[in-house]
């Protein structure tokens, strides 16, 4: 197997291992991966560096790609597009949009775009990424789109105080809080699981068109949940201290314990593997949906809907900057 493997976030918790995995197992593909910072200062970007130091034959390239920037996603996919072209890049197997952000500390912040952020990253960028690519992937490609179970209405636990849910007119999730808008974590975690949901349901309507699309009917969009991962640095990062403090102290070093306590609990080495096999193929090949892990479950009752997955889909246009002349999908409008 070869081709090319775009993964975003590369220097995250969970992608570290999933590349090191990638390359380990399946060292013919040539890995892209795309980082905030790529400069040497910053130490997970250095972490990233030394994993692929590991593989001497390693075909891999760490490029610089702020997500929160529409203008820049743009400039990285036509990148993409002109080294496929040219041949500097095989056609691309695999998609991973990895790459996310939450801010449990304080209120919403706005994107040059005028995009909330953590819907900027988590689903406008990746979804213009997507969409700006299909024309250059393989004809039987993956997409893998990142979720989490807290996008369902009593999932998130103790800071879930807003069932997550897409509001009647979607430019309500680019508000900035008002001043009765005094919980921070608890406004922020319903950014964060709505801005999932808004992932999850544009999958699928993403796998609708392309099923209607002759050219890139073979392409398939999948979305995983890699669990509750107990090792992540997620939990100190943009959070409040008390969270931070349980994550160094408590979680982490009861890690491997965890799972015998929730199933959903689980590290990032045994998400790595699954979210891997999922993007080259191995796992489910051919076939579309949401996956726990491996396993595909059902998502949240509002993630069916076909007209919310419809209006979604035409304001996420708008919002990516996507038109029929910068995508290669024919049934996107």
């Amino acid at each position: 197997m070869s081709g090319a493997v775009i993964i975003t976030g590369a220097s995250g918790s969970l992608a570290i291992p999933a590349i090191d995995y990638l390359l380990t197992k399946y060292p013919n593909y040539t890995l892209v991966l795309t980082v905030r910072n790529p400069s040497h200062t910053d130490p997970n970007t250095e972490r990233l560096r030394a994993v692929i130091t590991k593989h001497p034959k390693a075909k891999a390239s760490v490029r610089k790609l702020d997500l929160s920037d529409l203008d820049a996603v743009h400039k990285f996919a036509d990148a993409i597009i002109a080294e496929v072209s040219e041949g500097k890049l095989p056609q691309i197997s695999a998609f991973i949009a990895n790459a996310f952000y939450w801010n449990l500390k304080t209120q919403a912040d706005l994107t040059s775009a005028g995009l909330e952020r953590s819907l900027a990253i988590n689903h406008v960028a990746h979804f213009a990424l997507a969409l700006r690519l299909l024309g250059d992937f393989k004809p039987d490609g993956r997409i893998v789109f990142l979720g989490t179970e807290v996008h369902i209405p009593g999932k998130g636990g103790p800071l879930e105080k807003i069932a997550p849910s897409l509001p009647d007119n979607l430019d309500d999730l680019n508000k900035l809080d008002g001043p009765k808008d005094t919980d921070k974590t608890g406004k922020g975690f319903w950014r964060y699981a709505t801005s999932k949901l808004a992932v999850i349901m544009a999958g699928y309507a993403l796998n609708e068109r392309l099923k209607k699309d002759p050219a890139l009917s073979q392409i398939t969009s999948v979305t995983m949940d890699p669990g509750n991962l107990t090792d992540s640095r997620a939990l100190r990062t943009n959070t409040p201290a008390a969270l931070g403090l349980m994550s160094r102290f408590f979680v982490q070093p009861l890690s491997p314990l965890l799972r015998f306590v929730n199933s959903h609990n689980r590290t990032t080495a045994v998400a790595a593997e699954g979210l891997i096999e999922l993007a080259v193929g191995n796992a489910h090949p051919g076939e579309r949906g949401y996956y726990n892990l491996l396993d595909e479950v059902k998502s949240s009752e509002e993630s069916y809907d076909k007209n919310k997955q419809e209006k979604l889909w035409a304001k996420s246009l708008g919002w990516a900057g996507i038109t029929a002349g910068n995508t290669a999908l024919k049934t996107a409008f």
